[in-house]
């Protein structure tokens, strides 16, 4: 991996997110000025209320399929450039609710988001997903895998979105030598997760502590690899930081099944929860796990917390809000 100069600006779409909003807080970490676009239809502002005082912090509240401010907070600055294109529903409650735009984020989010980074001769890094191998038939999933994908299906608003995004950050960098690199994150877990969003750990958290019963989609054999969002920031840092262009497996490859990790949250919350079926969901993925050689061998990465450690500061979390706080504002 050639070595390449630290990031004297960014700008984070989607930064008010779940990932986005840790992502910011990183590169702040780093001495990077950071603008966070959002237009807070998934994202919430409080992901970021802390950051909102910091020296070289700026929040936009914008929608990235329409065109971009123009300039930018922080454009005219010198320096290297970095463009994480973070912005998309990711959460099943929020592309189901909002296919067309969860489509429009992935076609002319991402768009927009790479002719920045074009015009300022920065870094792209587009965040794409392990969706993108649908219900894999080769199992670890490694990136040279195609993947089984359902372009109709009911899933398909997000899987496709992520899947021409990531086909038109290739397209860009081989027609106009645009600098990119693309993830494709793995199960990401941890602090500011939303109890409602119809993902795995939230939804167990969340029954867990309320002593409601913890719902496992089908027989609950599925397998999942979980990552804790400090270990993903980290990965995405690694890639953005380093010139290879992916696609760059950033996950976790332990996996567990959906009811070993039903049972760990319960007995971390100290619950008596009883755990029930559910019907599962229609395209359910039935393993999942990533193949991450290629993240350790070019850039030196892999994860590091565990799953109960994880687990136990994601319940530490939720213990400490005093109530969900689930306003877009």
């Amino acid at each position: 991996m050639t070595p390449v100069e630290p990031f004297d600006r960014a700008v984070v779409t989607g930064g008010a997110g779940f990932v986005g909003s840790h992502l910011c807080e990183a590169l702040l970490a780093a001495g990077t000025r950071v603008t966070c676009l959002d237009d807070l239809s998934s994202g919430r502002r409080h992901h970021v209320e802390h950051l909102l005082g910091a020296p070289g912090f700026t929040f936009v509240r914008h929608d990235v399929t329409t065109p971009w401010p123009q300039p930018w907070p922080d454009a005219a600055r010198p320096g290297r450039v970095l463009v994480a294109h973070l912005a998309s529903a990711a959460s099943p409650v929020d592309y189901h609710r909002r296919p067309l735009e969860t489509l429009r984020a992935g076609a002319a989010g991402t768009e927009h988001a790479l002719a920045a980074a074009h015009r300022f001769g920065g870094r792209f890094l587009l965040a794409s997903t392990s969706e993108v191998y649908g219900d894999p038939q080769v199992h670890p999933q490694r990136e040279d895998y195609h993947g089984d994908v359902d372009p109709v299906g009911p899933r398909s608003c997000y899987d496709e979105a992520k899947r021409y995004a990531e086909a038109l950050t290739t397209a860009h960098r081989r027609v106009h030598g645009t600098d990119t690199a693309i993830a494709r994150l793995f199960n990401t877990y941890g602090p500011r997760m939303r109890p409602g969003d119809g993902r795995m750990v939230p939804a167990f958290a969340s029954q867990a502590l309320h002593g409601e019963p913890i719902t496992v989609s089908g027989t609950g054999t599925q397998t999942r690899s979980l990552c804790h969002v400090d270990d993903t920031v980290r990965g995405l840092l690694a890639l953005a930081t380093s010139d290879h262009p992916g696609p760059m497996n950033i996950g976790n490859p332990v996996e567990r099944t959906v009811r070993e990790v039903a049972e760990l949250v319960r007995d971390l919350a100290c619950s008596t929860s009883e755990i029930v079926p559910v019907p599962a969901p229609a395209d359910d993925p039935r393993r999942r796990r990533p193949d991450i050689e290629l993240a350790r061998g070019e850039l030196g990465w892999e994860p590091g917390i565990g799953l109960e450690d994880g687990l136990r500061r994601t319940l530490d979390w939720f213990v400490a809000q005093e109530a969900p706080v689930d306003s877009a504002v």
